[in-house]
C-alpha cells in the first residue's frame, strides 16, 4: 500500500469567501464505508472545499452508535484502508486537507492492527515519570505522521473528579489538576516532536458529570471561581504553554450561560476562552452529531451556524456541510469568517510548509514502551498486607474472570505453582480459604457494570466475603467500586490487559517487581 506522504502544497491564489467557509468544516469519514459513501464524500470535499476530515472506524462505532445496538465489523485491513482513503480524499481536495483522528491511546483507538499504548488513566498512575508519557506522545505522533494523519484530537485534559463519569473516566490522567497538567504537557511535547498537531479537550471540563454527552446534555453547575480553581486549571496553563487547538465539549454550565451549551455559547467560547484565558488558536467543536446538541437544532445547518456564531472555528462531525455553509455565509460577517479562516490556515501552513518525510519507527517500540510503563504503573491497594504474605505461602485457588482475552497471568501461575485454573462458579463453592482472582472486565466503560453480569458479580462478592482473596485487576480501576470490597481487601491494579502488563503482573506476584504506581483517582467506595 502506497503511503499518503504529505507532499501537498497550499495554493497561492486567494480563496473566495465561500471556499473559506468550506475550509472550516470537518466532516466524519469512516474506514468501513461503502464505495458509494466514499464517492459521496469525495464529491462533498470537491464541491464544498472542505478543509479537514476526521477518521472513525465505522458508522456503527464512535459517536454515531448512541444506543450501542449496531454491530461493529472487525476489519483486519483497516490500516491499509486508512492509507487508501487518505490518498483518495486528498486527491479530491482543491486545498490540501488536514487529516484528523482521535488517537488518545494510539491509532488503535480507531484502526485495527496498529500500535496501542496505555490509556491516560494508566499513564496517570506513573510516579513522576513524565519521560515515559513524552515517549508515548511522540510514538503516537510518529504513527499518525507515518499514516498521513496530521491532527491528533488529544489529549484529554479533563479532571475526572466524578467516579460515575460514563464517558471520560479511563481517558483522563486522573483527578488531581496539577498531575493532569504535567502529564498532558509531557504528552503534547512528545507529539510536537513528531510534528503532529494536538487538541486538548473537552473545554471547559467534562470530568465532573455522570451524563454521557453522546446521549444527553451534561450539566456542570459551578461558578467561574470554582472552574478556575479546578476544571479550567489545565486549560489555562496549557494555553500559556502553547497548544494547537482546543476542543469544546457539549456541556451546559448554567452559572455561566443558562441558555446555551458551551458548543453554542458566546459567553463561554468568545468571552471566557478567547478574551479571559487569551486563547487565539483554533477552537474545534466536539462531534456535532452527538445528541447533547444535535437534537436542539432539527433544521439542517442551524447548529453549525450557531456554533460558529459563538466563536467556533472548526465544525467537527458536521452532518450538514452544505446547509451549514449557506447559513454561515448568510448570517456571519466577512470579518468573522476571515478570523476563523486565518486560524485554520495557520495550522495548514504549519503542517504543509514543514519537511514531511516520516520515518518508519522500530517495529517493537510499542511493546518495549508498554513494558516499561507496566513496570512503573502497577499499583498495590493493600488493606491487609499480612494476608497477602499468608496467601503466597499457602495453597490457593487460581481463579480467572475473563473477557475472551488470553490470560497469560493465570496460566503462568498455574504452571509455576501447579495450580489449575478454576472458574468463578467452582471457586465460590470451594472449601479452600485463599484465592488469587484475576479480573479482565469485558468493557472499559462503566455502562452495564463494565460488562460484568449479575451472576459473575454475585460470585465475586461471595469470594471476597468468604475467602482471603488477592485481586489482580486488568482494567479500569473504577471497577473496584462495584465489587463490594472490604477495607481489608487486597488489590493489585494492573490497568491494561496487554501481554506486557500481564507479564509484569506475574513478576509482581512472584515478588520480582516492586509496585511503584499510585492510583490517580479517588474511588467512591473502596478505600483500603
Amino acid at each position: 500500500m502506497t503511503r499518503p506522504h504529505q507532499t501537498y502544497t497550499l495554493p497561492k491564489e486567494a480563496l473566495t469567501l465561500k471556499q473559506k467557509v468550506g475550509q472550516l468544516f470537518m466532516p466524519a469519514v469512516f474506514i468501513n464505508d461503502t464505495e458509494e459513501e466514499v464517492r459521496k464524500m469525495e464529491k462533498l470535499i470537491r464541491e464544498h472545499h472542505v478543509g479537514s476530515i476526521c477518521f472513525f472506524h465505522s458508522r456503527a462505532s464512535a459517536a454515531t452508535n448512541f444506543e450501542g445496538k449496531k454491530k461493529v465489523v472487525h476489519n483486519e485491513k483497516s490500516y491499509d484502508r486508512l492509507l487508501e482513503l487518505i490518498t483518495r480524499y486528498q486527491k479530491s481536495a482543491s486545498v490540501p486537507l488536514l487529516i484528523a483522528i482521535d488517537a488518545e491511546w494510539g491509532l488503535a483507538m480507531r484502526i485495527e492492527n496498529t500500535p496501542q499504548y496505555p490509556y491516560a488513566i494508566t499513564l496517570g498512575a506513573l510516579p513522576n515519570n513524565n519521560d515515559l508519557i513524552y515517549k508515548v506522545g511522540k510514538a503516537i505522533g510518529d504513527d499518525c505522521k507515518l499514516a498521513g494523519v496530521h491532527w491528533n484530537l488529544a489529549p484529554v485534559v479533563d479532571i475526572n473528579n466524578n467516579p460515575e463519569n460514563p464517558v471520560i473516566g479511563y481517558r483522563s490522567f486522573g483527578d488531581d489538576k496539577k498531575s493532569v497538567l504535567e502529564k498532558a504537557k509531557a504528552f503534547i511535547n512528545g507529539m510536537a516532536t513528531s510534528g503532529t498537531l494536538n487538541s486538548i479537550k473537552h473545554f471547559p471540563g467534562h470530568g465532573d458529570t455522570a451524563t454521557d454527552s453522546h446521549l444527553g446534555l451534561p450539566v456542570i453547575d459551578k461558578s467561574m471561581e470554582e472552574l478556575l480553581e479546578n476544571e479550567l486549571y489545565p486549560f489555562q496553563k496549557l494555553i500559556e504553554h502553547g497548544v494547537d487547538s482546543i476542543m469544546v465539549g457539549h456541556l451546559l454550565l448554567p452559572q455561566l450561560d443558562a441558555n446555551n451549551p458551551a458548543t453554542t455559547s458566546t459567553k463561554i467560547i468568545s468571552d471566557i476562552l478567547r478574551k479571559q484565558l487569551g486563547f487565539d488558536g483554533v477552537v474545534i467543536s466536539d462531534a456535532l452529531n452527538m445528541h447533547a446538541v444535535s437534537k436542539m437544532y432539527p433544521e439542517k445547518g442551524k447548529l453549525e451556524s450557531a456554533a460558529f456564531d459563538a466563536g467556533m472555528d472548526v465544525l467537527c462531525f458536521s452532518e450538514h456541510v452544505e446547509e451549514g455553509i449557506v447559513e454561515i455565509l448568510t448570517n456571519a460577517p466577512e470579518k468573522r469568517i476571515q478570523e476563523s479562516f486565518d486560524r485554520l490556515w495557520a495550522l495548514k501552513r504549519k503542517v504543509f510548509s514543514e519537511n514531511h518525510d516520516p520515518k518508519q519507527p522500530p517495529i517493537d517500540i510499542s511493546s518495549a514502551l508498554n513494558l516499561r510503563i507496566a513496570e512503573q504503573s502497577i499499583t498495590e491497594l493493600y488493606g491487609d498486607p499480612s494476608a497477602v504474605k499468608k496467601l503466597k505461602t499457602s495453597h490457593f485457588l487460581n481463579v480467572s474472570v475473563g473477557s475472551g482475552r488470553k490470560n497469560n497471568f493465570s496460566e503462568k501461575i498455574s504452571l509455576h505453582f501447579d495450580s489449575k485454573m478454576v472458574d468463578l462458579n467452582a471457586a465460590a463453592d470451594s472449601s479452600e480459604d485463599t484465592a488469587v482472582l484475576s479480573i479482565f472486565p469485558p468493557a472499559v466503560k462503566p455502562k452495564n457494570k463494565f460488562g460484568l453480569d449479575e451472576k459473575t458479580l454475585a460470585n465475586i462478592y461471595k469470594l471476597v466475603a468468604e475467602k482471603n482473596t488477592l485481586i489482580y485487576l486488568f482494567g479500569n480501576p473504577y471497577v473496584l467500586d462495584i465489587l463490594k470490597l472490604k477495607p481489608s481487601s487486597n488489590v493489585v491494579v494492573v490497568y491494561q490487559d496487554f501481554p506486557a502488563f500481564q507479564d509484569v503482573a506475574f513478576e509482581h506476584f512472584m515478588d520480582n517487581v516492586e509496585a511503584k504506581g499510585s492510583l490517580p483517582i479517588q474511588l467512591k467506595t473502596f478505600r483500603p
